[in-house]
């Protein structure tokens, strides 16, 4: 059986970056990749989008990865939106987490691991979801 790993947006943004995060993004991001296939969602490659680079350019920086691009599956939508509804019910606040919770929903449903700096919050929502974070891999 193939390795898959979904990556957040958060890693490919350190690893873009040139902050104090970048260092351990990239040697997670390798590490993954060396081990099985990378997945990009939708979700995360609308979340690059804010980037300034243009759209081929943007990809051509992590075409190195041989990813591959796969859609929202349906199955994730409602999980998703019922990890949304807890969130909120537990006082969360409302900007940016659906885009996460889809991710995550994504992540769950087709069997991937997530690499992800958010590691907490996907943690407590989806508590099945095999969850890799840069602070903590070896």
């Amino acid at each position: 059986m193939t390795t898959s790993t979904l990556v957040d947006s958060n890693i490919f943004i350190d690893v873009f970056g040139t902050g104090p995060l970048r260092d351990s993004a990239l040697d997670a991001l390798t590490d993954v990749a060396d081990e099985g296939v990378i997945v990009l969602s939708p979700i995360v490659w609308a979340e690059l989008a804010f980037s300034p680079m243009a759209e081929p350019l943007l990809y051509r920086s992590i075409s190195w990865l041989s990813l591959k691009r796969e859609p929202l599956p349906f199955e994730a939508a409602y999980p998703a939106g019922q990890a949304h509804r807890l969130y909120r019910q537990r006082g969360g606040r409302r900007d940016r987490t659906l885009p996460d919770f889809l991710i995550g929903a994504h992540a769950t449903v087709a069997g991937h691991r997530l690499l992800t700096r958010d590691a907490s919050r996907y943690r407590e929502y989806f508590p099945d979801l095999h969850i890799i974070c840069p602070e903590t891999h070896p």
